[in-house]
């Protein structure tokens, strides 16, 4: 685990060499310091060393101490950079993983969880490797050094640590071996609670319209009541560390007054050395004390590295790792060929069915079907968002998986059933599709999807702020956007998964009249609930659960499409609510 993480040190090694080195210094004088002031009680007062002997002591203790104190400052600079460096890098490259990850991918984890590892999980890394680096290195050396000193001063009350120490060890090793699962299952309410923050904050407009504040607020109370109660279960285990640590000290402490006590009286021991003696065991309780909390801190973060990893460590389940690099589309030509698909790979689960399919480039194909009927998961085949179970997607006469992903994605461009704006202005947005695109491209793709006018209409037109999700526009102009943001990318394939069903009939009909004119060369794919909005497309595909029922023309189908007629008549005669 530690090894898989190491490499997002990156820039900052530096750093976290530097910060461990600067707390051995810190270390070293102040285990110096105890001995000193044995010295001064002893020979400089009691002894023969007089005031002069006490004051040059005393100037080296002072500048002990200086020294130490500017060792401490920078280790804690060291670290705090290498801390929030190492999370920076992780962060980054954690993020940079997920954007590998296929929906599928997506799908295992969710998003509330990838959100959890990203923030909550990588700050406990950090907050533990900043931790390590000083007191992971302090405890040890201030441990060993403290203990030597004080057997070195009396062998025979040293005998108290040999006591103490297996307590300690045997306390810390319950603690931990059962606090690491408690730990894990917090953070997996960590991802409950997240996930209905999420839906919430993006759901804000429809939970208002229902007026379900109410049932919204109960949801996240009792998710915020699951996190508390793990929390407590875990940190209820783990806080019994301290009053354990608190008892050994305190029997030590009093067990070294009376025995070094009696020492001191019978004239075995003198005061000046029982008094270091105090301070080195002290020391040394001091530092299991901070062992025991970096112990406690990496058991919390435990689970975290675990989680963190899991992500970084996750197989993509798509990937163009075998695909020729210098293989180009050569058109738009889509095929299907014996394909079926399971979004969970189990052949007795399918959503599609037997699908062989010729499109031709340049057609304009519409797709309808029923709800559920595997429309969308079709389209999604095309660009590779999946990949089939069995058979082969055909685009452009290469098999899709031969193709580099950003190749053939930047080929076909999609408009998903969800569509998503980002913050920030219309010109941004439509960019996205291409980020070298002029203003009279921008504004020519604005026209072809019918969002040009709207546009304009705004006070500061393309440079408009869209705010968070597009808000600032309706959801027939937010159709339109991220259809124009699609034709920017000038694919060979262009697929509209439903991304006209709050447009207009009037808008629809001048948008397919444009793509006609302009996209002719494009070969299209139409996604629609209404027959009217695929009804002069050269070709209509019928889906019915998941298996080709018709793929004909409009005329045709009518003719011989018992589905396709019943869509057609319900749509255009109504519904006899009683049938």
């Amino acid at each position: 685990m530690v090894k898989k993480l190491f490499p997002f040190l990156g820039e900052y090694k530096k750093e976290t060499i530097l910060a461990p080195t600067m707390v051995a210094l810190e270390v070293v004088l102040e285990l110096l310091i105890p001995f000193l002031m044995a010295r001064i009680v002893d020979y400089g007062i009691q002894g023969d060393g007089g005031i002069s002997y006490t004051i040059r002591v005393g100037l080296v203790m002072i500048l002990l101490a200086l020294l130490a104190l500017i060792f401490g400052g920078l280790s804690g600079r060291y670290s705090a950079i290498a801390g929030m460096g190492f999370a920076k890098n992780l962060r980054a490259g954690l993020f940079r993983k997920i954007q590998t990850y296929s929906f599928r991918n997506v799908d295992k984890f969710t998003t509330a969880s990838l959100v959890t590892r990203l923030t909550t999980d990588i700050t406990n890394t950090q907050n533990a490797l900043m931790m390590v680096l000083r007191l992971a290195v302090r405890a040890p050396i201030m441990l060993i050094g403290s203990s030597i000193m004080a057997i070195s001063i009396n062998p025979r009350l040293s005998i108290i640590f040999i006591v103490t120490m297996p307590i300690l060890g045997i306390a810390l090793y319950l603690i931990s071996t059962n606090a690491h699962p408690r730990f894990r299952d917090m953070l997996e309410k960590y991802d409950g609670l997240n996930e209905k923050v999420q839906d919430f904050i993006v759901n804000i407009r429809v939970v208002k319209a229902f007026v379900r504040e109410d049932h919204e607020e109960e949801k996240f109370v009792d998710s915020a009541t699951q996190v508390k109660n793990a929390q407590l279960r875990a940190e209820k285990l783990v806080i019994l560390n301290m009053p354990i640590m608190q008892f050994v000290i305190y029997s030590s402490v009093v067990a070294i007054l009376w025995f070094g006590g009696n020492m001191v009286v019978s004239g075995d021991f003198y005061i000046g050395q029982l008094s270091s003696f105090i301070m080195y065991m002290m020391q040394t309780l001091i530092s299991l004390m901070m062992l025991s909390m970096i112990f406690i801190m990496l058991i919390i973060s435990r689970a975290s590295f675990t989680r963190i990893v899991e992500a970084l460590d996750e197989v993509p389940f798509l990937d163009d790792d075998n695909a020729n690099p210098n293989l180009e589309l050569k058109d738009g030509s889509i095929e299907f060929k014996q394909v079926n698909f399971s979004y969970n790979q189990d052949p007795n689960n399918l959503v599609l069915k037997d699908v062989n399919l010729r499109i031709e480039s340049g057609e304009t194909i519409g797709i309808i079907g029923g709800t559920g009927s595997s429309k969308s998961t079709l389209v999604q085949l095309i660009p590779r968002l999946y990949d089939v179970f069995d058979g082969e997607v055909i685009v452009g006469g290469s098999n899709v998986k031969d193709y580099k992903l950003k190749t053939l994605r930047d080929n076909v461009a999609m408009v998903l059933q969800n569509n998503v704006l980002f913050s920030g202005t219309i010109k941004e947005n439509l960019r996205w599709g291409n980020e070298h695109a002029t203003d009279e491209e921008v504004i020519e793709a604005a026209k072809a999807a019918q969002a040009h006018d709207f546009i304009t209409s705004f006070e500061k037109g393309y440079d408009t702020d869209l705010g968070q999700g597009g808000v600032n526009v309706s959801g027939g102009q937010k159709q339109r956007l991220t259809i124009a943001r699609a034709l920017l990318k000038n694919p060979q394939v262009v697929i509209l998964d439903d991304s006209t069903s709050a447009v207009d009939t009037a808008t629809d009909a001048a948008m397919r009249a444009e793509f006609k004119k302009q996209f002719k060369d494009v070969t299209t794919l139409i996604i629609a609930q209404r027959v009217s909005s695929i009804s002069d497309a050269d070709r209509i595909i019928v889906i019915e659960d998941g298996e080709i029922n018709g793929f004909d023309t409009h005329e045709r189908l009518m003719e011989t499409n018992v589905i396709y007629q019943e869509i057609y008549d319900s749509q255009s005669k109504g519904v006899n609510i009683d049938e």
